[in-house]
């Protein structure tokens, strides 16, 4: 590590006309951190004021760029070791994100008696329009001191929603898709089927017993109005009822409310009355990463435990179907083990290899597939270079396929707890998509898993 040093000056060293300038531009990070740090947590989406605005960036915080004075002072003039005392702007117009803002100070007074140092300050962006104009008085450090600098710690904006508003937005642009909420007899799960259905994303049918649903909805304090309700006492049986009422074509999409997930598959899988269409049903998760540059799927964490062979081949043709419907035309597949070479006595290797071969012969079709590959240079260009790997997956991959449900299920525990990603989760290769969503799922994750399901939902049949 390279330290470096920096050194303050005194009252007697600081001599009137001295001037200092620092430039910065406003990105949305930095708008997002400064908005975290100060409390103001309703940050808006800029490329969505941007597309409102006619392509205008939104403003961002002013008093952001009134920050900058401090690390000037404290950096410079007078540097470190110097106090504030006061501090008068004017602002004269607003900043925008992508703004190149130049801030200058220049010392105008000194006060022997109290050793104040009196700053003309002004700040503009890159057109020249005047940002602010005041005033800061300081005082410098009594003495000369020399300060050993460390590098700036990298700073990662967990902004979790970042592909996540664009999901939401382009499920808002369907018709409300018809949808069969199954068991929604506590807060968070009529809560949000709710929360969707007055952001018109979906049309709700609510499958449970009538009087809990509206004790629930009496004490959220929502009126449920003309929503129907599918009278049911059991939840085993309303999960039957919601499956019926899809092979019957009357919902397009099921979520799930509050009753154990096993039961509501239990029904979507039954060979009896389920909603099997050919294939093997599977799950797939989208993730948020923040320290990832696009959205990240992870299929199969939470329905197939130990996928043999054949049920893989399905599990991966069903997420590269999802993915084509939701506009990722040719994704990029890594399919995970724990080393990146084949190796018989690890089987997932094995059928990492055979997976690829039939990406070759046309029997998995519409992705760049590669396989046996580690996490690490799945996701890591880097390590992929450093361990000498040619591929077009490594580093860039829109969808991690795992080797059985424990590994897929601590994969995205993890990157949830400890890398703070959001998570949405959809069951693909039914009759219709059912949202899965864990009692532990904040409001936006269970909108994004909404919007997700009702982007793959098929329309309605004509029922004239």
């Amino acid at each position: 590590m390279n330290l470096g040093f920096i050194e303050s000056k005194t009252y007697d060293e600081i001599a009137i006309g001295d001037t200092a300038s620092t430039e910065h531009v406003l990105t949305t990070d930095d708008a997002m951190a400064f908005a975290s740090i100060s409390g103001f947590h309703a940050v808006l989406n800029s490329d969505e004021q941007t597309q409102r605005g006619g392509g205008v960036p939104p403003t961002g915080p002013n008093m952001w760029c009134a920050s900058l004075i401090s690390g000037l002072f404290s950096m410079n003039t007078p540097g470190p070791g110097c106090t504030l005392t006061n501090v008068s702007l004017s602002f004269k117009n607003r900043i925008r994100v992508g703004d190149r803002i130049l801030v200058n100070v220049k010392v105008v007074a000194k006060d022997e008696m109290t050793k104040k140092i009196i700053f003309d300050c002004d700040a503009k962006n890159g057109a020249g329009t005047p940002i602010f104009t005041g005033t800061a008085d300081l005082l410098a450090p009594p003495e000369k001191t020399r300060w050993t600098t460390l590098p700036v710690p990298e700073l990662i904006v967990n902004n979790q929603y970042r592909h996540y508003l664009g999901l939401i937005e382009r499920a808002n642009q369907k018709p409300p898709v018809r949808t069969a909420i199954v068991w929604p007899c506590d807060e968070v799960s009529l809560g949000g089927a709710y929360q969707a259905f007055k952001d018109n994303l979906i049309a709700p049918i609510l499958v449970g017993p009538e009087k809990a649903i509206r004790a629930v909805a009496e004490k959220l304090e929502i009126d449920l109005g003309s929503i129907c309700i599918e009278n049911v006492e059991q939840s085993r049986v309303a999960a039957i009822r919601a499956v019926e009422l899809a092979r019957k074509n009357e919902v397009q999409m099921l979520m799930k409310g509050s009753l154990h997930t096993d039961e509501l598959m239990g029904a979507v899988v039954s060979r009896d009355g389920g909603m099997r269409i050919g294939r093997r049903i599977s799950h797939v998760f989208a993730l948020d990463v923040p320290s990832y540059h696009k959205t990240l799927f992870v299929t199969d964490a939470a329905v197939n435990i130990q996928p043999d062979f054949e049920t893989k081949v399905d599990i991966l043709q069903n997420a590269i179907d999802m993915m084509h419907v939701i506009e990722i035309p040719n994704p990029k597949v890594a399919i995970l083990s724990a080393v990146e070479s084949v190796n018989p006595a690890i089987p997932s290797t094995l059928d990492a290899a055979a997976l690829c071969k039939m990406v070759d012969r046309g029997q998995i079709t519409g992705a760049i597939v590669d396989g046996p590959l580690a996490f690490d240079n799945a996701i890591s260009s880097d390590a992929a270079r450093i361990k000498k790997i040619k591929s077009e997956v490594a580093g860039d991959a829109d969808l991690l396929m795992v080797p059985n449900l424990e590994a897929g299920n601590i994969l995205f525990k993890e990157l949830q707890y400890l890398a703070g990603a959001l998570a949405a989760g959809v069951v693909v290769g039914a009759k219709v998509p059912v949202v899965l969503t864990s009692r532990a799922d904040g409001e936006l994750a269970r909108m994004a898993s909404c919007a997700l399901g009702v982007l793959l939902a098929k329309p309605a049949p004509d029922r004239a």
